[in-house]
């Protein structure tokens, strides 16, 4: 093969393995932008059962087109005490199942798909005025992307079944099966996707390109890279959080491990799983993940046990931080990185009321001093923190703004007030209902709680997602969060309608907490209203933004 035709087969691999890896993207932002909080709800509520929760896993995990998703969605819950590390464990066994459920459905070829999908896509996408509807767009279109970019990497890995150079550097990956194996980890760490990396190994296999023991190593490999990418993201979490992300790493890794081992030494054991090397190579990824959740499905509570003894929990229970001031004095002669150091301190001062929320919601259920009076004090370092903001911001002012800064001035200043009034919801209103309801020795009916606990979970959601606008300033995501309020808001009111029914029933649980359960709706409703005004500044900067409502 010429120079040119080299360069021109590795410009279309590179841009078709672009192109499945942006779609498979494509997908998993439509699903979170439109349906996360119905999936942070279903994956809360399997919390019972771990075989419900490993089906839970495998649902959410299809819809995501990831099981790295599912496993940050699940950690988050482990780390606020809904789910224990086991069923979270569950869930992450179940997720891996579905991830290659996926691989599956996406291996699919008929003519129609993309045709069909993209039409159906770009109508929904451009014409609804439901924004549910719209990312249900997103997702079709996503989907007629994977379709694409297999049918361009068959078409650019045709000519070279026959090309000698290729055969050398394949057949030599089919002898050194440890090398596919780490080139498969390395190639799904690299572009954040098992599902992407599976289905290029796979198209590869069915072309004939790559031996099926080679690409079988593969998978197995990116098997083990899917399970790093959970294990590096959430190395920031806390340590009970970690530990059902560890087991999995060490079930699902270890296990392929084991599994490339058997494939070395038994290659034609491929045969029994299909009739081509597509077929096999595909139906090993699902069989391997089907083949673990299985055994390791009774056992996931002495996993978790066993990882716990391993990585025990040395932090204090205590949420006051000791952490120093964004606040330069030195900035305050430099305008611009003055206001950089405030807003800096705001996104310190949502990440402790993110904190906060997170702890006051099991408060409702079991009382826990030592924790009511950590809440207390992180109140009282959001106060400071508010003032010295204030402060800051006033002497900046001092030194005589121009315009865009002055405008940016009042913003932060605008944002520091309605964090500090999300810490007083979460003070002044969640915690002293929480410290009523244990006095009076009162809980909430099963289904009252629920929806509190729903509620709360789709208000968290919101905060992270206010938290991450601040940091990223992204026009496209502040839209999201403003509209969220509505959404919240129209939640809000049919929760309430659905808790008047109950109290109409007379039911006793209803009745005795009635006034604590609708002040710590609004109270919720509040918080979210305080994280949303975060995204109006950078609304109103894009044009995006009416006096009164979005455009």
């Amino acid at each position: 093969m010429n120079e040119p035709h080299l360069i021109e087969f590795l410009l279309n691999i590179a841009g078709a393995a672009a192109l499945l890896i942006w779609a498979v993207r494509l997908v998993r932002t439509g699903v979170e932008r439109g349906f996360a909080n119905q999936l942070r709800t279903w994956l809360r509520h399997s919390a019972d059962n771990r075989f419900l929760a490993a089906g839970s896993g495998l649902v959410a995990a299809v819809f995501l087109q990831s099981s790295t998703a599912v496993a940050v969605l699940a950690s988050n819950f482990v780390a606020k005490g809904g789910l224990t590390a086991a069923t979270g464990l569950a869930i992450l066994l179940g997720a891996d199942v579905g991830s290659a459920l996926v691989s599956q459905l996406l291996l699919v070829r008929q003519s129609f798909f993309i045709p069909l999908l993209l039409l159906l896509g770009v109508s929904m996408f451009l014409r609804s005025g439901n924004d549910n509807m719209r990312q249900v767009g997103r997702i079709l279109i996503g989907l007629a992307l994977i379709f694409v970019s297999l049918d361009m990497i068959r078409a650019a890995t045709g000519p070279m079944v026959a090309n000698p150079g290729t055969q050398v550097v394949m057949a030599y990956l089919g002898r050194d099966l440890l090398t596919a194996f780490v080139i498969g980890a390395g190639f799904a760490w690299i572009v954040h996707s098992s599902v992407a990396a599976v289905l290029l190994f796979v198209t590869l296999a069915g072309q004939g390109i790559l031996p099926v023991s080679a690409a079988a190593a593969m998978i197995l490999g990116a098997n083990l890279g899917g399970a790093c990418i959970a294990y590096v993201l959430t190395l920031s979490a806390p340590v009970n959080a970690r530990h059902m992300v560890v087991g999995n790493l060490a079930l699902r890794g270890g296990g392929a491990l084991i599994a490339a081992l058997i494939v070395s030494f038994q290659p034609e054991a491929l045969g029994f799983l299909g009739g081509g090397p597509a077929r096999q190579a595909i139906n090993l990824h699902l069989a391997f993940n089907l083949i673990i959740a299985i055994l390791a499905l009774p056992f996931v509570s002495n996993f978790t046990r066993a990882v716990a003894g391993m990585m025990p929990d040395k932090s204090t229970a205590s949420l006051s931080l000791d952490a120093g001031s964004a606040l330069d004095p030195a900035a305050l002669a430099r305008p611009g990185r003055g206001l950089d150091c405030a807003a800096r301190e705001l996104l310190d001062m949502g990440q402790r009321i993110e904190k906060m929320l997170i702890a006051v919601e099991p408060l409702y259920d079991n009382w826990n001093a030592p924790g009511a009076l950590a809440i207390e004090e992180q109140d009282r370092i959001i106060k400071k923190m508010h003032l010295e903001v204030k402060l800051y911001l006033a002497k900046l002012g001092q030194q005589g703004l121009d315009e865009a800064l002055s405008r940016r001035s009042m913003d932060l200043a605008s944002i520091s007030t309605s964090l500090d009034a999300a810490s007083d919801a979460i003070t002044r209103t969640m915690l002293d209902l929480t410290q009523r309801m244990h006095a009076q020795g009162v809980s909430f009916s099963p289904k009252g709680r629920q929806e509190i606990g729903d509620f709360a979970d789709r208000v968290q959601g919101n905060v992270q997602l206010a938290l991450n606008v601040m940091l990223n300033q992204n026009p496209a995501e502040a839209r999201e969060l403003v509209a969220a309020k509505e959404k919240v808001r129209r939640v809000e009111q049919k929760l309430q309608r659905h808790h008047l029914e109950r109290l109409r029933e007379g039911r006793v649980e209803s009745i005795e907490t009635s006034n604590i359960h609708q002040e710590t709706l609004r109270a919720l409703k509040q918080i979210n209203t305080s994280f949303s005004m975060v995204g109006y500044p950078i609304l109103a900067k894009s044009g995006d933004l009416l006096k009164s409502r979005l455009t």
